[in-house]
């Protein structure tokens, strides 16, 4: 199943030192496939991902994928005002 793929801030940094594709990035992923599985198979950590986009819509990390779904990542440490629209809560 196909799905494209966005990260944010330091994550793209790190997606890019890997040979990553990382912006509007089209991936082939495995039916059943959650988003923790994702950032899995990124090389990155769950905690270095804040906050999950599906589809605009902020969701769980255990949130299982669909075909032709939009995941944007972003890492901890969004600014106040960006959390506040994009539906984050602070700590």
């Amino acid at each position: 199943m196909h799905i494209i793929l966005n990260a944010f801030s330091f994550l793209r940094e790190k997606l890019k030192q890997k040979g990553i594709p990382y912006l509007d990035a089209s991936w082939v992923v495995e039916d059943k496939t959650r988003i923790v599985d994702l950032i899995d198979s990124l090389g990155l950590e769950p905690k270095e991902v804040e906050a999950v986009f599906l589809n605009n819509t902020v969701v769980p990390k255990e949130t299982e994928l669909h075909e032709n779904d939009r995941v944007a990542l972003l890492p901890p440490g969004t600014p106040g005002s960006f959390r506040l629209l994009s539906g984050l809560k602070g700590d």
